[in-house]
């Protein structure tokens, strides 16, 4: 906005009468443009694929990748990969974990939310019960901080009587400038159905992220879990859920 000082109220007068003027013919504004639809890919490589806390790849590397459209409206859609291990481990065939998900995001006054699908399937494996996985999620976030909770809708990760298991989660992400961010993060795994308690845990994670520019991204993260004793192990009995260090390398484009 511009200020114009005159030394006389006649030049006042006739400033204010020539902006009137002009307001009365000039053509209205046109509204902000909605933000545009994207497309995005992203690659990356890390040194253990850790899921609420459970190493997929019996605590080796694994490579990833995805694509996602997000709609100008809200709505969003996409998919990701990942080699894996523990359902060849289990003697069920598959070594790829492929994700399928879309929902949508909005605000309503401070608060931004999520909410959406998502399938977990692992082609042609022939785990009994089938590996495959459905889940419904909602997300809620307040500054920096979100709550999530996903509820399977059909068995998880081949449990048995499984259906209705839930994951509970809470994260922050805080902004430490210079391309750097922490994300400290608590979750909450239970498994339903007779017989596995054994399986319920509590997972953490406090992951230090930096943006190296040009759509690369590096991460180093504490990885660990209270699984009880012999719950998620390799077949070398290893313990999939102990504490360690992942470190991952990511490009989007």
């Amino acid at each position: 906005m511009k200020k114009i000082l005159v030394p006389t109220l006649i030049a006042l007068a006739i400033g204010s009468l020539a902006s009137v003027a002009q307001a009365q013919t000039a053509p209205a504004a046109a509204p902000a443009a909605a933000p545009e639809s994207t497309l995005a890919y992203n690659v990356g490589v890390i040194s253990d694929y850790r899921y609420r806390g459970i190493s997929q790849t019996r605590l080796q590397p694994a490579l990833q990748g995805g694509i996602d459209y997000t709609d100008k409206s809200g709505f969003y859609v996409g998919t990701w990969a990942s080699t894996i291990q523990w359902i060849k481990d289990a003697h069920g065939g598959a070594n790829v974990e492929l994700d399928i998900y879309g929902g949508y995001k909005g605000t309503a006054g401070d608060v931004a939310y999520d909410v959406g699908f998502l399938r977990y399937e692992y082609p042609s494996n022939n785990l009994k019960p089938n590996a495959n996985t459905n889940e419904v999620y909602g997300a809620v976030t307040v500054g920096i901080v979100t709550a999530k909770y996903s509820h399977a809708v059909s068995n998880l990760f081949g449990f048995t009587d499984s259906k209705n298991s839930g994951y509970l989660d809470l994260s922050a992400a805080v902004d430490m400038g210079d391309g750097y961010s922490l994300t400290p993060h608590i979750g909450r795994q239970n498994v339903s159905g007779k017989g596995n308690g054994i399986y319920s845990y509590t997972d953490y994670a406090l992951t230090l992220g930096k943006d190296l520019g040009n759509g690369l991204s590096a991460s180093a993260a504490i990885i660990g879990t209270d699984a009880k004793s012999g719950s998620y192990v390799s077949p070398a009995n290893k313990d999939l859920g102990k504490s360690g260090l992942v470190v991952g390398l990511k490009y989007t484009f």
